[in-house]
């Protein structure tokens, strides 16, 4: 298995937590290097059903690591929470999990502001979750972030919040907020600092001697693609860079050490938020993806937007990121369509344009065009060989990797662990 990066390939919601479970039965190391809770990887095994925000998906692994790396953004709230659940489920984490004191913490400013910037947006607002990651890695890009590494100092901690909020609470009154206390944001979160502050631990050098070593590790990409902040539908996008070579700024790993580059797409296409859709179906169709496909957001709750599978925007995401293979899932949603389209590329004007010639405004007037499939009409759940397929799902996997010209390697037709096919063809 060796050095695996596994990130989704379209606008996040794509399956990657049951992918990164699954490959994690294997591994020694799994990493996440970027986003915060703002993602969520759904996991379902033989522990239960979880919804993972921060600590990685391989946790569920007995004999690996996880490893919570420098470009994550921390809610120390959530985390906490989070590792109560996994306790509360018998999953030891001592020794299992380690935080880079390197990793930047989400303020109660930065939430407040999220709520208040998107309430002054009025109907331009971006369609964030409202967890505060995007201030947060603005003031992280700013230099007035605080980190981990700062509650190690009470002193240094409290000088530093002392600064912060004396721009922060202008900032805030200034919007129609009360300001807030230094004394009660410094004893809460010391508070939640104490309960993580066993798991600190520098990722760097236990990274690098894993992979030195030959070491099985897994980086665990959240968000997707198209949420990149220079990649994706800008400003329709997150804070961080979701792309394969974020792995080298968000945990101190050279992308050449990366050997397997694994970009995880939904049969179908999904958007949660504000931005285009190209393939988006206002329609019965959009309804049956979401009702089959119990589109729902892991993280917020919210209903997803469904459409077709985009070819065009996941052949630039293999582009983009070098992917070495696809890992394809919820093909099971589509077992009840007579028949299923895929956008082959758009037209604007009446000419062939690409994505990467579009910003967001011209990508939401753009026409997809659309080839059709044959469904197949039968049940993909519970078929454990790739010979067992339907001829017609086979027929849409190998349209996908003609246009893409990557293969599928994985195909999940099912959210539990087992409920994985693997393509040797």
């Amino acid at each position: 298995m060796a050095i695996s990066l596994v990130i989704g390939s379209q606008w996040g919601d794509e399956g990657k937590g049951k992918i990164i479970d699954y490959l994690s039965e294997n591994a020694d190391y799994t990493v996440r290097f970027n986003g915060g809770n703002n993602a969520g990887h759904t996991i379902i095994n033989s522990y239960g059903k979880f919804a993972m925000h921060l600590i990685p998906s391989g946790i569920f692994n007995k004999r690996s690591k996880s490893v919570i790396a420098n470009g994550v953004i921390l809610d120390l709230e959530v985390l906490v929470q989070e590792i109560k659940m996994l306790k509360d489920a018998k999953i030891s984490l001592g020794g299992s999990l380690l935080i880079s004191p390197r990793c930047h913490v989400i303020m109660p400013y930065h939430k407040l502001l999220d709520g208040l910037y998107e309430k002054a947006k009025g109907k331009a607002k971006t369609g964030t979750t409202g967890r505060g990651i995007g201030p947060c890695y603005a003031d992280k890009v700013s230099y007035n972030g605080i980190r981990l590494t700062d509650f190690l100092d009470r002193k240094n901690l409290s000088t530093k919040l002392e600064t912060q909020l004396l721009v922060k609470n202008k900032i805030l009154t200034a919007l129609g907020a009360n300001p807030l206390s230094q004394k009660e944001i410094e004893e809460n979160l010391y508070l939640l600092f104490k309960k993580i502050k066993p798991y600190i631990a520098e990722t760097y050098s236990i990274l690098d001697s894993a992979i030195e070593s030959k070491k099985n590790v897994v980086f665990e990409g959240a968000q997707g693609v198209l949420l990149d902040n220079d990649w994706g539908t800008y400003p329709f996008v997150t804070a961080s860079t979701v792309i394969s070579g974020g792995v080298g700024a968000g945990a101190g790993i050279s992308p050449a050490r990366i050997e397997r580059i694994i970009g995880v797409s939904k049969a179908y296409s999904t958007r949660v938020g504000e931005g285009p859709f190209p393939t988006e179906q206002l329609n019965d169709i959009g309804e049956k993806l979401r009702s089959v496909g119990l589109e729902f957001g892991a993280t917020t709750g919210r209903p997803r937007r469904c459409g077709w599978l985009d070819l065009e925007l996941l052949r630039f995401a293999s582009k983009l990121n070098g992917f070495s293979e696809i890992a394809l899932t919820k093909i099971d949603v589509l077992d009840n369509f007579s028949e299923i389209k895929v956008c082959t590329h758009y037209e604007l004007g009446g000419k062939k344009i690409r994505y990467e010639q579009c910003d967001a405004a011209m990508l939401a007037k753009v026409k997809p065009v659309y080839k059709t499939l044959k469904g197949w009409e039968k049940p993909t759940t519970g078929l454990k060989s790739f010979k067992d397929l339907p001829t017609e799902t086979k027929e849409y996997i190998a349209e996908i990797e003609k246009f893409v010209e990557t293969k599928i390697k994985y195909i999940s037709n099912g959210p539990a662990r087992e409920e994985m096919i693997l393509n040797n063809a």
